[in-house]
């Protein structure tokens, strides 16, 4: 039995406006670092994932390169490289103020709204209606800016957001052993406090998503406006989704 991947699962199943999510498309995940052999030939030959999104920034990435296979294309979209506050990577929880929930919520606020998250997205939403095939998309912990981005696929699609919220949340069970790792290595570097900062930007609320989606509406009025006039997609982007990813 192939090695989990931390925090990999299917966006396929979900009940969305005219159907059902399709498998087999839409694949979520932390990073992709120090994979297996047999995890990479799960993610390569059994999903058959044709493409990699990379999510996270440029020390993110020299730090912990993904791996990759042959035959997927991988890009990168620095999601927060323009964010005033960014508490998506530990680095940049144990160097805070220690306002952890706070500085979250406004990360949030960022991935909504500044210039580097709202071209990500565009390029990510987009690249899904000009050629459908299996893809991957994560982060460092692929909980913040992977769980938006899981967020906005099934929100185009027409999922509710109690499954939208379901799925976002499952992060916190499938990343359990993952942040224990953490908080074990860093426990004797850090203070209690900072320990405490940690443990608590590593998992989500739904509060945080929550934030995400009313920072849209307060600035653009609606998810649907959102998506023409913040992301810059096609009118009809959410009727193409549909098309190629419900059945």
């Amino acid at each position: 039995m192939t090695e989990e991947i931390t925090n990999l699962r299917s966006l396929g199943g979900y009940s969305g406006t005219n159907g059902r999510v399709k498998e087999g498309f839409f694949f979520r995940s932390g990073q992709l670092f120090e994979l297996s052999d047999s995890q990479l030939h799960y993610l390569s030959d059994e999903l058959k994932i044709k493409k990699i999104f990379d999510f996270r920034g440029t020390d993110e990435r020299k730090r912990f390169p993904d791996d990759l296979w042959s035959g997927a294309e991988y890009v990168v979209l620095d999601v927060l490289k323009d964010a005033v506050t960014n508490q998506a990577s530990v680095e940049e929880i144990v160097s805070g103020d220690g306002q952890v929930d706070e500085n979250m919520l406004k990360t949030y606020e960022e991935m909504a709204l500044c210039d580097s998250s709202r071209q990500s997205y565009h390029h990510f939403l987009l690249s899904l209606i000009e050629e459908p095939e299996p893809v991957i998309f994560h982060c460092y912990a692929g909980k913040d800016r992977t769980g938006v981005g899981a967020a906005l696929i099934l929100k185009s699609l027409g999922v509710s957001d109690d499954q939208i919220f379901d799925d976002y949340l499952k992060t916190n069970v499938m990343r359990k052993s993952a942040n224990q790792e953490i908080l074990t290595e860093l426990e004797d570097k850090l203070t209690p406090e900072q320990l405490k900062g940690v443990e608590t930007a590593l998992c989500v609320k739904p509060d945080y998503l929550k934030r995400y989606f009313s920072t849209i509406d307060k600035h653009y009025d609606s998810f649907d406006h959102y998506l023409e006039e913040g992301l810059d997609l096609p009118k009809d982007f959410k009727k193409k989704m549909e098309s190629m990813y419900l059945e």
